[in-house]
């Protein structure tokens, strides 16, 4: 399906947002990815190969730090 929206490049979204509002984004990023990545660390090899992730993905999912 393809998007009807245009979108702005990051970049220019980035300079006109309020900088409270960058950093609540980027805490709101990183919890999100904490958590999500506590999910994929309870997921047993038969949940994984349903989702289509091999271990190795996992393990190189879980070894990034919680910022990216």
């Amino acid at each position: 399906m393809e998007r009807t929206l245009k979108r702005q490049p990051s970049s220019t979204l980035q300079v006109t947002r309020p900088f409270w509002l960058r950093a609540y984004a980027a805490l709101c990023r990183w919890q999100r990815n904490q958590r999500t990545r506590k999910q994929l660390a309870r997921l047993d090899s038969r949940q994984l190969a349903d989702a289509g992730i091999s271990e190795a993905q996992r393990q190189n999912e879980l070894a990034k730090p919680f910022w990216r």
